[in-house]
């Protein structure tokens, strides 16, 4: 009996809308980081990119759970001396909500090549219109 392994002209490629309203942030980024990666999917090979493209909308509206509105830090260093830049999870979701999520989701894919290509795939938008329309993404429900 051989292992099966998926080759590349095989792995079929959908794409997911994903509303981020009311959604806990970890939780979020757990289902995200799954469908990216492709363990949905009967074929899943932890080395090869068999996910899907995931398409977040209302990342503004995406929900956190006890004080982490004003305790988690987002800290950004330019490499000068003194230039240690700190911005409160509150501070973030005004400025850049999707830096928020997308950072979630990138602590949840493996740090190699294999997980910069699936962090390619993930789009992320402040409000609920995208540019993705063409390639008719399902939506997906993520279950609380």
């Amino acid at each position: 009996m051989k292992t099966y392994l998926p080759k590349e002209k095989e792995i079929t490629r959908k794409w997911w809308l994903v509303d981020a309203q009311g959604v806990t942030l970890g939780k979020l980024a757990t289902e995200v980081a799954r469908l990216l990666r492709g363990k949905h999917k009967p074929m899943f090979t932890p080395h090869l990119d068999t996910g899907d493209f995931v398409v977040v909308i209302n990342a503004e509206k995406v929900r956190v759970t006890g004080r982490k509105m004003d305790q988690k830090l987002y800290r950004s260093h330019s490499g000068y001396l003194g230039n240690l830049r700190e911005f409160t999870l509150r501070e973030m979701l005004k400025r850049h909500p999707e830096k928020v999520i997308e950072d979630a989701v990138w602590g949840m894919l493996p740090k190699n090549r294999l997980g910069r290509r699936l962090y390619k795939k993930l789009k992320v938008y402040r409000g609920g219109d995208h540019p993705h329309q063409a390639q008719k993404p399902e939506k997906y429900e993520i279950k609380e």
